[in-house]
């Protein structure tokens, strides 16, 4: 009968520890940023594409977490579009410690190895006008997520055969893209979704000058405003698993120098702390209770232990009075964060009250008939009208529950 116990308790121990584990890798599920989410009923036949690997990438030092080459999916531009480029950096959470790291790179997010052959390209990504209309006839360009710090890490770990390079991947892509076309680029955008937000943020103006000063060039930001948050029980999680990953990955040495000199490095890689210097045009998407900062920032189960939040951070129909009270708080902090950043004119804006992660992928939040939209304006129409300067956005949602348009998500 003890024994029975003992093993009751260490299953228990053992479900927290990957439960905790994986608190950071739930964007690896297809929950939320995974490619299946993309294709929705809207999107019978998607486009799929396939994988090139960097060939040239290796001689440089520039390979994902267990040293294979990167790779992104390339869909020619034609017509109108063929000399512009969109760049999709993607998404996948980080790796802070050698444990988290160890697992990632036997997954597609640490290794081309296990990427997928294929993917469907959607939403932003789309090749039809009618799903996609400011950017279906434009090179467009998915580049693979494998080094676990939005593509800015240089260092490795020898004992653990770790590489440690998603500044080099970065750097290494665009000179293969510009070697294929990108370089006679009139008119590019870098875009990415959750850790690729985050990425395209950091990279924003390394982009715009790899091209001539005639090229229009901007950046989107889709789900990468990730806030240096206090969390349900007081502490700062987050910034605990940021400080692993600059410290770690070498993080420190590739963050931007206007930051870095009135911050410590972690601080840094928070964009609340680097959007007001980014000298580059920026659009920044994000969902005002974004669900992947709830449920891994906001009340993660290791600051939860008694479970007060489990069905709330699921499902948001399922939160209490206080508990909304809380998430409202967060909202508040968000709109603080963007203050500065919205005062410029170049800058774009479009701030959902919705329960969601990742927008500009998926078909039905991207570009359809029932998509959210914020004064009867879809994400995709926000995104053009500010790309093209047919007009100026920054558009904010009324707090929770007024917006109806909303594709929230809930998870069982």
């Amino acid at each position: 009968m003890k024994l029975s116990w003992v093993w009751v308790v260490i299953a228990s121990v053992f479900h927290q520890l990957v439960n905790g584990f994986l608190d950071f890798n739930e964007t690896e599920l297809s929950l939320m940023e995974a490619y299946d989410y993309g294709v929705s009923k809207l999107n019978h036949n998607p486009l799929m594409v396939g994988l090139t690997l960097i060939t040239s990438a290796g001689a440089k030092g520039a390979v994902c977490l267990d040293g294979t080459l990167p790779g992104y999916h390339w869909h020619r531009g034609y017509g109108s579009g063929a000399n512009s480029w969109l760049i999709q950096l993607e998404g996948g959470g980080w790796c802070n410690n050698i444990r988290t790291c160890v697992y990632r790179k036997k997954t597609r997010r640490g290794s081309s190895t296990y990427m997928e052959k294929q993917i469907p390209f959607t939403g932003i990504l789309s090749e039809k006008a009618e799903e996609n209309p400011d950017f279906f006839n434009w090179n467009r360009v998915k580049l693979r997520y494998c080094d676990g710090a939005s593509f800015t890490g240089d260092s490795e770990n020898k004992d653990a055969q770790l590489q440690f390079r998603g500044q080099r991947i970065w750097l290494a892509a665009m000179e293969d893209l510009m070697s294929k076309g990108m370089r006679n680029a009139k008119q590019a955008l870098l875009s990415g979704c959750s850790a690729g937000g985050l990425a395209s943020i950091l990279h924003c103006d390394e982009f715009r000058n790899i091209f001539p000063r005639t090229s229009k060039v901007k950046c989107l930001s889709d789900a990468g405003l990730f806030l240096d948050a206090i969390d349900v029980s007081g502490g700062r999680t987050l910034r605990s698993m940021y400080n692993g990953v600059v410290g770690l990955q070498g993080v420190q040495h590739n963050l931007p120098r206007m930051c870095t000199i009135h911050h410590d490095p972690t601080s840094c890689f928070f964009p609340q702390n680097l959007i007001s210097n980014v000298q580059t045009p920026l659009f920044i998407l994000n969902a005002a209770y974004d669900s992947w900062q709830i449920q891994s920032s906001i009340a993660p189960p290791s600051a939860d232990p008694h479970g007060h939040w489990h069905d709330c951070r699921l499902n948001h129909a399922k939160c209490s009075a206080s508990q909304i009270r809380f998430l409202q708080g967060f909202r508040i902090q968000m709109l603080n964060a963007i203050k500065g950043f919205s005062m410029s004119r170049q800058n774009g804006l479009f701030i959902n009250s919705c329960f969601a992660h990742c927008q500009t992928e998926r078909q039905d939040t991207w570009f359809a008939g029932n998509s959210p939209r914020i004064r009867n304006k879809a994400i995709a129409t926000a995104v053009g009208d500010w790309y093209f300067d047919r007009a100026g956005v920054k558009v904010i949602d009324c707090p929770y529950p007024c917006d109806n348009s909303c594709h929230n998500l809930v998870f069982s």
